[in-house]
């Protein structure tokens, strides 16, 4: 098969290529992305050295590219990674998540209309659900949980759902979304919660942390979603929406203080900060409908992902320190500095 994977250059969709490469050796895996500031070419590296890998520099918001490429490659899957994802950012600037988010998936899928695909995949988001309370640890995000969204970045991802599902009842392309809880892993963008943390305790430098650092969040390692989509992708049904969770709920300053045990730090490096707007207090999925349909089940504790993680961003200064020598630092300084 040929697997078209956009947003490939992005932190999921480059282990997604990787993974995909890895156990379907016999497939096509050709990588759509606009190199914006979380794309990074160098993370597909290793992926050019592959016969079976193409690259490709374009916008999925634009329909012309979008058009050639599947003349080009007459792809059997689209599985559709690229995104604007960081909340703080779409806070700062919400059109941008919008033109992405919402007319780029729309125009992915009346390419896959006009050229016939077998299976068009949305990954999104648990941030679609809105948060839970800190005082039920019993509640759990289900497939039917109403979308009830908090941020221009989930919002933006919801309406992409919504969307998908109503090509798929309208013209009835063949759909499937999956729903996810937050990731972690190798080639996160620096700006994220973990990497983040990981490589200002390297330097010594301040840990912010919003609010109390109370916020819990349902970890999830990256090769487990990773598999997790493969499945969906080739097994699952169509029209379904799989929700793929971790069991690993931390909160934030658990993770934060993990980090810095892992790293031999001291907690005084821990810098509270004044919280986000809106900021969402617990996620946590129940992934029992993709157990159940594909027998799928996370396997890695978060203790051992997080490990592999710190080591990977050890063995892997080049790659980090080439994204925070560019324009990142001045978004650090604009997000933290008068907080």
């Amino acid at each position: 098969m040929t697997i078209i994977v956009t947003g490939g250059a992005g932190f999921i969709g480059s282990n997604f290529v990787y993974y995909e490469l890895e156990n379907h050796p016999e497939d096509r895996i050709v990588c759509l992305d606009a190199l914006t500031y979380a794309g990074n070419l160098a993370t597909l590296e290793e992926a050019m050295k592959n016969e079976n890998f193409r690259f490709v520099k374009g916008d999925i918001a634009d329909r012309d590219c979008v058009n050639k490429l599947f003349e080009e490659e007459k792809p059997d899957i689209i599985v559709n990674f690229a995104a604007e994802s960081h909340v703080d950012r779409s806070i700062e600037n919400p059109e941008i998540f919008l033109r992405t988010n919402i007319l780029g998936t729309q125009v992915l899928m009346d390419a896959c209309r006009k050229y016939g695909i077998k299976r068009y995949h949305q990954v999104s988001t648990d941030e679609v659900y809105g948060d839970l309370p800190l005082d039920r640890p019993d509640l759990f995000f289900t497939e039917d949980t109403p979308i009830h969204t908090s941020s221009p970045y989930s919002a933006s991802k919801a309406a992409a759902d919504l969307i998908v599902l109503a090509y798929h009842r309208t013209y009835k392309l063949p759909v499937s979304i999956t729903r996810c809880s937050n990731n972690y892993g190798p080639y996160h963008f620096p700006e994220k919660l973990i990497p983040l943390m990981i490589s200002r305790a390297l330097a010594d430098q301040s840990l912010p942390v919003y609010g109390k650092g109370e916020n819990v969040r349902d970890w999830l390692y990256v090769e487990d979603h990773c598999s997790a989509i493969d499945l969906v992708i080739r097994q699952g049904r169509e029209g379904e929406v799989y929700n793929i969770g971790g069991h690993n709920e931390r909160t934030n300053l658990e993770v934060v203080k993990t980090i810095l045990r892992e790293l031999d730090k001291p907690e005084e490096l821990i810098s509270y900060v004044t919280d986000r707007p809106g900021h969402d207090m617990r996620y946590a999925i129940d992934p029992t409908k993709i157990h159940g349909e594909l027998g799928w089940l996370p396997q890695t504790k978060f203790d051992d992902g997080i490990k592999k993680t710190i080591k990977w961003y050890l063995d892997n200064e080049d790659w980090w320190q080439n994204i925070l020598a560019g324009d990142y630092q001045s978004y650090y300084e604009k997000m933290y500095k008068d907080r």
